[in-house]
Formats: structure tokens, sequence, C-alpha cells
């Protein structure tokens, strides 16, 4: 690998918790070759762009950043320009990008990440766009990185998706299901754990289908198991669940291990029976209910976020009122709620009775007019008691102010020295909004 000095790079995330995880790699194979990390365009040698395909705006912004750039790479001619990550997996981007973009000098994709100084080489040698998108990268050779928090990180276990939601391109980009190997999980999380780091987040498209793949004697509850024994590790959470196979088991270890936040995101996108069967989604309202319930039974207090998808193909105004329904039923405390986007080469972009902007925007503001108020009244909850806050560093908007999550995921801001970053404290809830609580560390 070339030792490069005195250069620096800026990578630009788009898109899932499992594209920052990526950079992090990225960060890591740039900073082993000798670059340093800027976040001024102007000031970088090497710019990389992330990318996301699961919602057209994201695909859109990073186009825009892109052709912005050309000024740029006129200025600075030796400096290299790469675009990476799920776009850079579909033909469709590709073509755009080799045909429109000229200034991009290499293109890589989600699982050939360690190709990059070897692009870099191919570049340099030939001047013309270097690209490989094949899929080359160890599952179980991933945690050496440059991770953005000293004491939170992302653990990866699996990648790619088997669901083919008729909605989704993840499949197409991300590749089948694979599950990494529980040795290398552990091995990496007990690194983390000398290392300092006391929360994590396990990643996977679907980590409820960890293990499947492989026929592995471990499933994603004894994960579970295993990781909360690991000394260092005070919060263990996972993203993302899948219904369809959040099992009994699941639930029970949720309740039982005492590292596993009581905070859950599981992704219903729909309330009606006719939508979730468009989508693909392998289950019904009902069964999605009975998740609910066994959850709340089970694991007293725990808080609950979601995705949902306004203005899906054929969604009826009766079918719109389904998915208000659940939202009111369940009360979630957290909700991520996205305007359907036509997604070349998914089933749902073929559909017929494709819902008008104008109708989408309406159903979108009256789904947020019933989610905050539900927000509102679960965070006016915590008023007056003592949560164990993680503080996670300064507040965007103030940085004399921290900020950190609860347990159950609460943003809390309140007022402390900047050396409580990466720690465990207490405090006293005094005041709450929609998205956020306020308070005063307590000893």
């Amino acid at each position: 690998m070339e030792t490069i000095n005195n250069k620096k790079y800026t990578i630009a995330t788009f898109g899932c918790q499992m594209n920052e995880h990526d950079s992090e790699r990225i960060a890591a194979i740039l900073e082993n070759m000798g670059y340093t990390q800027t976040d001024n365009y102007d000031n970088s040698d090497f710019i990389i762009f992330n990318t996301c395909l699961v919602r057209e705006n994201a695909e859109l912004k990073v186009y825009g950043q892109i052709g912005a750039l050309k000024k740029w790479k006129r200025e600075h001619p030796d400096a290299l320009l790469a675009i990476c990550g799920c776009m850079m997996q579909t033909g469709e981007a590709r073509d755009v990008i080799l045909k429109k973009h000229p200034q991009v000098d290499i293109i890589f994709g989600t699982s050939n990440i360690n190709s990059l100084p070897e692009l870099m080489d191919t570049h340099k040698r030939t001047g013309k766009t270097a690209m490989d998108i094949s899929r080359t990268d160890s599952i179980d050779d991933q945690f050496d990185m440059i991770r953005s928090h000293p004491s939170i990180g992302y653990v990866n276990i699996m990648t790619g998706c088997n669901n083919f939601c008729s909605y989704c391109i993840v499949p197409y980009a991300r590749g089948r299901e694979e599950s990494r190997s529980p040795e290398s999980i552990i091995k990496e999380v007990q690194f983390m754990a000398k290392e300092g780091y006391k929360e994590i987040t396990l990643l996977g498209q679907n980590v409820n289908s960890y293990g499947k793949d492989k026929d592995s004697t471990v499933s994603f509850p004894e994960l579970l198991e295993e990781i909360n024994k690991i000394e260092g590790i005070e919060r263990i959470r996972f993203l993302t669940s899948h219904p369809k196979d959040l099992s009994d088991e699941l639930i029970e270890k949720m309740a039982t291990l005492d590292k596993v936040c009581e905070n859950l995101h599981l992704p219903f996108q729909s309330g009606s029976n006719a939508v979730l069967k468009a989508m693909n989604r392998k289950y019904t309202r009902e069964d999605y209910l009975k998740l609910i319930k066994k959850l709340k039974d089970r694991i007293p207090g725990i808080s609950l976020s979601t995705d949902i998808i306004v203005g899906f193909p054929g969604e009826t105004e009766e079918d719109f009122q389904d998915t208000l329904d659940l939202v009111k039923e369940v009360e979630y405390e957290q909700g991520f709620t996205f305007l359907y986007s036509i997604r070349p080469g998914t089933r749902a972009a073929e559909m017929k009775n494709q819902i008008p902007d104008d109708v989408k925007q309406d159903r979108f503001q009256r789904l947020l007019d019933t989610m905050y108020p539900i927000f509102f009244e679960k965070n006016k909850e915590y008023l007056d008691t003592i949560q164990e806050v993680m503080v996670e560093g300064t507040s965007k908007n103030d940085p004399s102010i921290l900020a950190g999550r609860t347990r159950t995921f609460k943003l809390v801001h309140f007022k402390g020295d900047e050396d409580l970053i990466g720690k465990l404290v207490n405090v006293h809830i005094t005041e709450n909004n929609s998205f956020a609580l306020k308070g005063e560390m307590v000893n």
C-alpha cells in the first residue's frame, strides 16, 4: 500500500447506519495510507461520496453535489473524486456517472472497500476512471476502521437482504444475506470493550435473520446472549428488525439480558393488509399488532420506533386510515416517514395506480400531525424522572450543552463539561417537546 503524506480526505455519507459504518472502514484505509481527515472540500485532496439508493432524494443529492464539484476538479486536477456505496451497484446509476460526470476518478461498490488502494493506483497509472463493483471483501474481516465516536460504535453482523420488498432496491445493491461468523463478531466487540467502548449497535438489513444463511448453530438471540457477557460493554442495541422474523426467543432475551436496551425499531411500513401484501412484507396488520402486544407485555416501558411509507401504489384513503389507526394504537415514540418514490428495478416501479404527488403530500402531513402529539405525550411521561444517559457529545445548536441518549433512545440535553462525553450520567428530566428531553445532571 502506497504511503501518502500531507494529504487530506473528505467522506460524504448518505443513507443508513450501514453506510456510516462503511465510511469508517474507508477512513481507516485512507489514514493507514497517510491521509488525514478534513470537512472542507476546498482543502481536500480526495473526496469520497458513499451513496444511498433507497430514496430518490438521496440519489438526487449525490448527483447535485458531484456536479457542483466540476469546478473543484478543474482547480485541483491532481485531487481524486470517488463514488461508492449502493448507487454504484446498479448499472443505471453507474452509467449516469460515467457519461455525465467525467470528473469522477474512482467507482467501487459496497463489498469491495478493501480494493480502494488498488483502484487509486489504477487511476494513477491510466488516467482513466477506475471501477470495481465485484464482491470481494470478507464479512469476517471488518474491524479495522476509524470510528466516529470514542465510546459508541457500530458492529456489522450481516449484510444483504433476502426479503425483496417490492419497493426496495437493497437486495439488488447489497446482495443476498450473508452472516458474519460469531467468533469474528465477539472478537471485535471484545476489542472495542478494551478500547473503552461502552455502547454498541449491531447492524444488519435484517438482524433477526442472522445465521440462517449458514445454518449456524448460533441464532441472533444467542449472539445477543454471548455479547451480553463481555465486560466493559454496558449497552447493546440492534438495527434493523423485520417483523416476520421477530421471534419469542428474541423478545425473551430483550427482556432478560441486562445490557440490551429497552428500545426496538420495528418497521411496519403500512397499516393496510392490502398494501402490505403488495409490498411483499410477509406479515399482516394483525400479526404485527400481536408482536407489539408481546413486546409491551414482556418488556414494560419499551420504546418503539418505526418506518412508514406514504403513498405506495394503489394506496386508498381507507388504506391510509388503517396506517393512522395503527400509529394511534401502538403509540410510537419515534417514526421515520417517507413519501413513496419509484426505484427503478423494483416491482413497485412497474405497478399501476401510482399515487399523485399532491395526494402523497397531503397524507404525509396528516401522518405527521398524528404522530407528533403522540411523541409529545410519550416524552411527557419522562418528566420528573431520573434517567441514565450516555453522553454522546455537544448539542448541534449549542456547544455549551451536552447531548446524550437514555436506554430507550430518548435524546436528552443538559449542561455539563465536555469531559463527560462517553460516560454514563444521571439526569433529572425537567422539560420535554416532541423530539427531545431537557434536564439537569444529578450525582
